[in-house]
């Protein structure tokens, strides 16, 4: 009964122990993310760098000494005090944007290489500073940006970075420089008013002359063009009139004409023989004929006129 009782204790302690191993072993598994290297260490030396996948950790011998994220990180570091060329302090921060390329030189290369990217970000924006003056500064952000860039750039090589940008976020001059610059950018916008409303007063100007000058040529061009026509009108008139006059002149003369041939070929009647007898009395007593004979018998009146008109004629 004792021996069977041992041996089943021992059994359960065997079982004990062999699930303890087996949890503790399972412990020592590791699942390593897309994002993360794992840098492993072994008997305190560096053994290996896991990438993605399930890696077993050597008990008592192997160990995870650090864990680098492979993600592009961004590092904003508090405002630096720089000195520009013309001995004006101010403050300026800058934003890092970094990713680590090699973990085994990211783990050895630099203690705490935040820190160490924080500093020299910090000499380095103070040495491009120092060679510019205060108005460079303010519009030369690009240039101050590639600077750093690269010299940051270069620096973290050996600790396995990759700086891919430097951004100058902001620049703050001291408070008599600020008012200033408000102040010249204030009459600025002043004198730039005032010649924007002086270019639009002169354009005002030019414009309205040219206006005047476009209504007084076209009102000449008007009155020409009225006076030609009044002038045309007239001389149409006048041509209408002398038309007419002679087609009177002409109607009359073949109206006269017509009737000396109707006296000359046709019977007159005894009133228009008188009158025609009047009007020959009237010829002959304004010519040279010194004597003048009137017939008492008005009928024969024609036949004397006739005679009187053809003695005139000689």
């Amino acid at each position: 009964m004792l021996l069977a009782s041992s041996g089943a204790i021992v059994g359960i302690v065997i079982s004990v122990i062999l699930i303890v191993v087996l949890v503790y072993l399972i412990s020592r598994l590791r699942i390593v993310r897309q994002t993360n290297k794992y840098i492993i260490e072994r008997l305190g030396g560096y053994h290996s760098t896991w990438s993605v996948g399930v890696h077993f950790l050597v008990p008592f011998v192997d160990r995870i000494a650090h864990v680098v994220s492979m993600k592009e990180q961004v590092k904003d570091f508090e405002p630096q005090p720089v000195i520009t060329k013309d001995n004006v302090t101010m403050q300026i921060d800058s934003i890092v944007f970094f990713q680590v390329t090699d973990p085994k030189l990211y783990a050895y290369g630099v203690e705490n290489p935040l820190s160490a990217i924080e500093n020299l970000s910090a000499t380095t924006l103070r040495n491009i500073i120092g060679e510019l003056d205060l108005d460079e500064t303010l519009t030369s952000r690009d240039i101050i940006n590639t600077k750093m860039r690269s010299i940051l750039d270069e620096a973290t090589d050996p600790w396995g970075i990759k700086v891919n940008r430097v951004e100058v976020k902001n620049i703050l001059p001291p408070k008599d420089i600020r008012d200033a610059m408000e102040r010249q950018m204030r009459a600025e916008r002043e004198r730039r008013e005032k010649i924007l409303l002086a270019e639009g007063e002169k354009k005002s100007q030019i414009l309205l002359a040219e206006g005047k000058k476009e209504s007084q040529i076209l009102t000449a061009e008007a009155d020409k063009q009225a006076m030609i026509r009044k002038a045309e009108g007239e001389a149409e008139s006048i041509i209408k009139v002398k038309t007419a006059e002679a087609e009177g002149i002409k109607l009359i003369r073949e109206a006269e004409a017509e009737g000396l041939k109707s006296l000359k070929n046709a019977e007159v009647s005894a009133e228009v023989l008188t009158l025609k007898s009047y009007e020959a009395l009237q010829k002959v007593a304004d010519g040279q004929s010194t004597k003048i004979i009137i017939p008492s018998d008005m009928q024969n009146l024609a036949s004397t006129v006739t005679a009187i008109t053809e003695i005139a004629k000689k």
